[in-house]
């Protein structure tokens, strides 16, 4: 006779089978030869290998830590949270969705270093060391424009979508020529606490988990038009974006 499952054993297999998917995805879905990975909500990335380190080839797009809690937002997007000590939020660019397919999301420093993990299990934000790493491989291993050493922007941004310019060597000139890296860096802009947003299509933002003050962290910068990489820091409150980097 086929055993009828009580309502509780139902949900208890649920919940059970929810766990484990859960547990696959901070597991990692990724290989030491995948090309690429996925996140908790599903979306996919490009992946890439320069040097020594493993880098997503795409912004973050997760509106979910690795263990499936929500990473918050504000409503509207155009929210001012200045008066709030540590904010962790994520948003489109202006609000609008359509802009996260290619550009990503932007967030909060203090989502960026939550113990939940806002990257992949396997994966974290690189911290200030390792974009250096990543700048002074380009620069040493032939990606510099025209040997200029550390003038590497272009072999990382993306080949279009960037505004454009006269300027030689500088991202926003002849993009086609761009990416020779395989970062496919894309100008997607960032939000400041105040709730405005400014820069797409001409400024990419990338955070750090490396704190520099009690209010401020690293973060690297790309330009329509310059031709290196820009490093300084931001407030905890801006919304940025993320490039997950593979641990070792």
């Amino acid at each position: 006779m086929k055993r009828i499952k009580s309502k509780k054993q139902g949900r208890m297999h649920h919940k059970i089978v929810k766990f484990l998917a859960l547990t696959l995805f901070c597991i990692g879905t990724t290989g030491i030869y995948a090309q690429t990975l996925k996140d908790i909500e599903g979306n996919v990335y490009s992946i890439v290998t320069i040097g020594a380190q493993v880098w997503m080839a795409e912004n973050l797009k997760t509106t979910k830590y690795c263990n499936g809690d929500s990473i918050g937002t504000t409503s509207p997007a155009t929210l001012d949270i200045t008066s709030e000590s540590t904010p962790k939020y994520q948003w489109a660019y202006d609000g609008n969705e359509s802009n996260v397919a290619i550009y990503g999301r932007l967030y909060t420093w203090y989502a960026v270093i939550d113990s939940r993990n806002i990257c992949p299990a396997g994966w974290h934000v690189p911290a200030d060391a390792e974009w250096t790493i990543l700048t002074d491989y380009l620069t040493n291993n032939g990606y510099a424009y025209k040997g200029n050493r550390g003038e590497i922007s272009k072999s990382m941004a993306s080949t279009s979508g960037w505004t454009t310019n006269n300027i030689e060597g500088s991202v926003g000139n002849e993009q086609m020529s761009n990416n020779k890296s395989g970062f496919s860096a894309f100008a997607g802009g960032y939000r400041y606490g105040n709730g405005s947003f400014n820069g797409f299509g001409s400024f990419g933002y990338w955070w750090s988990a490396t704190e520099l003050y009690v209010t401020t962290a690293w973060y690297q910068n790309l330009s329509d038009y310059r031709s290196d990489v820009y490093r300084d820091s931001s407030s905890k409150q801006n919304g940025i974006s993320i490039r997950c980097i593979k641990n070792k």
